[in-house]
């Protein structure tokens, strides 16, 4: 695992920030789902998730660099909706300092490109 402040280099997102953004409500359940890309639509109905909701966790993650948007693709209604996808795969919060420090794991390229051949 990297370690440092990968979570918050060049975001504008501080560390309070960011453990807020992982505390609300439903942002841990859509980085679990975003292992592969998905659209705000398919995270909502697959959880369970307020649309509007879904759409507020998905800018917040992004403005953290914890989900990024992958592409778009074209909906079952024909519009073409944002995919997005997690940066990484784990993350891990130190409070033994003044100021919490991150360690993550950050996701590859080449796993996205292996995952996306196994669906």
């Amino acid at each position: 695992m990297s370690t440092g402040r990968w979570a918050t280099q060049g975001t504008g997102v501080d560390e309070q920030d960011l453990l807020e953004t992982l505390g609300n409500k439903y942002s841990a359940e859509i980085l679990c789902a975003a292992q592969s890309p998905a659209s705000a639509q398919e995270l909502s109905d697959e959880m369970g998730i307020p649309i509007a909701t879904c759409y507020r966790r998905i800018e917040e993650l992004v403005e953290a660099g914890l989900l990024e948007c992958e592409g778009r693709q074209l909906s079952e209604e024909g519009r073409r909706t944002n995919v997005y996808r997690r940066t990484l795969d784990e993350l891990a919060v130190d409070f033994s300092e003044t100021v919490p420090s991150f360690s993550c794991k950050e996701r590859s390229e080449a796993k996205n490109r292996i995952q996306d051949q196994m669906e």
